[in-house]
């Protein structure tokens, strides 16, 4: 794994020549060796047409390839830093929660229409988070970010979990989301918080829910 955790806001990536990193633009605090920065215009490793997706959704993160040998300190608005490891399953996260991970990685994006139908689009509403979300899928780190640090909630078949739609970072596995609510409509007219929602994960994977219903 290219990523250790310095602290809970800093993480150090070991660059290696041969292969790439991709982060936010902006993430970079300090390096060592013969690394190259350079601005990503192809939307990672999904193409061209992930990157399209995310624009149509206004939902663009600029990022950067990183390249050489060498490492690099990443961090971002002094916000908690998780590391997340994938072994050929794929992660579901917010792009602008997206930190840096490995080149290997296929990235692309998912309509969250597909995930639970109208209210999976109501989902994005509630939570500002627009209608479409990042894929990572494949084997290698991902560094995320959250407000307050974050804690990872396993899912099973037996035991769904029910998460606030502010405080959700990120989640992986064979997982399916709805949003839920035991008000009727009118009950929830006037709270623009999102709060009378529940963001429902059923399935066997994991949750990652931080600890805070601030955005980024």
């Amino acid at each position: 794994m290219p990523f250790r955790e310095v602290n809970s806001k800093m993480i150090e990536a070991t660059v290696l020549p041969g292969q790439r990193l991709f982060s936010q633009r902006g993430a970079m605090l300090a390096y060592k060796g013969e690394v190259s920065f350079t601005p990503n215009i192809q939307g990672g490793q999904g193409g061209i047409m992930s990157m399209i997706g995310r624009r149509v959704a206004n939902e663009a993160t600029p990022l950067m390839t990183v390249e050489g040998s060498g490492t690099v300190l990443f961090g971002h608005g002094g916000h908690h830093i998780q590391v997340i490891s994938l072994t050929g399953d794929t992660l579901y996260v917010e792009a602008d929660r997206l930190l840096a991970f490995d080149g290997t990685l296929q990235q692309g994006t998912m309509f969250l229409g597909s995930q639970g139908g109208v209210m999976g689009m109501v989902r994005g509403q509630v939570t500002g988070q627009g209608l479409f979300t990042t894929t990572l899928k494949g084997h290698g780190a991902v560094a995320v970010m959250a407000h307050g640090g974050v804690i990872e909630v396993p899912i099973t078949p037996q035991r769904p979990v029910h998460v606030d739609p502010q405080a959700y970072v990120a989640h992986h596995g064979d997982v399916r989301n709805k949003l839920s609510t035991a008000l009727g409509w009118r009950d929830m007219v006037g709270r623009g918080s999102g709060e009378a929602f529940q963001l429902e994960l059923s399935g066997s994977g994991a949750v990652y829910v931080q600890a805070s219903e601030e955005k980024l």
